[in-house]
């Protein structure tokens, strides 16, 4: 997948200005979009992520990435955040024909944002651009649609709230069950459901929570925070699950997806990273290891605020406990007092040096992005090479850390 000859040193040459003003392009692109296709504001677009602009920045940096390395590593295009992005979407359960509205509109933002700079030489070479990077990710999301035994229409179905259960003040787990007999493939541990959720104002919006437990198709479990402000776009859907949605309820969700799932099969250590809600995708990682009958060493490492915010702490350190050599290390921000069974805790901020970790691991992150780079930075002076790290981001990938 190469620029053309002919477009190659057009974009090269218009990479400065069109990076300078990426993120007003994408702006401009999102309003004129939803401008023209409000529709996509009901079950496609998450609104809270627009009034905060993190899918703003996250495109402008996804294009900038992809652009970037057609210019400068044609060899090396940034699979990693490809292969997020189209899992994100085959959630959504987005069609090819809406790459098509996209490029539409995404155009429209670059000869407004640049005018008269954007010659006819510019549109075709930054066209060609945009649909090498279509090209890619509906390739992927053809993959992924097959994988699943699905089409971007029927992602969808109804499950039924089995059990609700209080985890801390702000975090809920719901159990669910299938409610019809049409086959359901397990999830792979570390993957995430969208959960389309009906506003007071009758649209819909999607949510992706991370299932917290291995499934076996019958029964999944998530596990949401509430996010505070629920009022506002980005705080509605957490506040509607958890003061409206009870017992016996019913949700409509995605079937699973996610590029961050956990490889067991190489037969290395494993360290899972979490800081806060973080710890949901590692949950499930565990639970799977726990019935997969696991004997790889593993270890945990988790920081938050104090142990009663320490979300599936019960189900996580009975997970640990029932892996053979397993280990886990606490940090708490309001001191290291703990009454879990833990290898040990630490006051503060996560410090791996004061764990020693073991060889040859591959490594799992989830948390906010500031402490998933701190992390990264202190694992690769450990030594550690990048390619053994993943990480999963909650919402718009603003850290594109597998393309540094």
């Amino acid at each position: 997948m190469q620029l053309s000859d002919k477009s190659r040193p057009v974009i090269e040459a218009t990479l400065p200005v069109v990076g300078e003003h990426v993120q007003e392009i994408t702006e401009h692109f999102y309003r004129h979009l939803f401008s023209e296709h409000p529709e996509l504001l009901d079950g496609t677009f998450n609104r809270g992520n627009q009034t905060q602009g993190t899918q703003q920045q996250a495109l402008a940096g996804s294009i900038a990435a992809f652009a970037g390395a057609l210019v400068h590593t044609p060899t090396r295009l940034p699979e990693n955040l490809l292969t997020r992005v189209a899992h994100k979407h085959a959630s959504l359960g987005i069609q090819p024909a809406q790459y098509q509205v996209v490029h539409d509109n995404l155009m429209w933002a670059i000869a407004d944002v640049l005018g008269d700079a954007v010659t006819p030489d510019v549109a075709a070479a930054w066209d060609e651009v945009y649909w090498l990077m279509a090209e890619a990710l509906t390739h992927i999301e053809r993959g992924l649609y097959s994988a699943r035994a699905v089409q971007p229409h029927t992602i969808w179905r109804h499950w039924e709230v089995e059990q609700k259960i209080r985890e801390t003040d702000d975090v809920v787990t719901f159990v669910i069950r299938r409610t019809d007999d049409r086959l359901v493939k397990p999830s792979l541990p570390g993957q995430y459901i969208t959960v389309q959720v009906p506003l007071p104002d009758g649209t819909r919006q999607p949510r992706q929570y991370s299932l917290s437990r291995a499934d076996n198709g019958e029964y999944r479990q998530f596990t949401v925070k509430r996010v505070h402000g629920g009022d506002k776009p980005d705080g509605v859907v957490s506040t509607l699950l958890h003061d409206t949605v009870d017992v016996g309820d019913a949700l409509t969700l995605s079937v699973p997806f996610g590029a961050v799932a956990l490889d067991d099969y190489a037969g290395s250590p494993m360290v899972f990273i979490s800081a806060g809600i973080g710890i949901t995708p590692m949950a499930g990682m565990l639970s799977h290891l726990v019935r997969a009958g696991s004997r790889l060493p593993v270890v945990l490492l988790h920081a938050d605020h104090n142990e009663d915010c320490f979300a599936l702490r019960r189900q996580v350190l009975d997970d640990i406990a029932a892996l053979p050599g397993a280990s886990a290390y606490v940090w708490y921000e309001e001191g290291a007092d703990s009454r879990l069974p833990v290898t040990g805790v630490f006051p503060g901020e996560m410090d791996i040096s004061q764990v020693a970790l073991p060889e040859n691991a591959s490594y799992h992150m989830c948390g906010p992005i500031p402490f998933m780079h701190e992390v990264h930075s202190a694992l690769t002076k450990h030594g550690v090479p990048p390619k053994d790290i993943q990480y999963e981001v909650f919402g718009p990938d603003l850290w594109h850390a597998d393309y540094e």
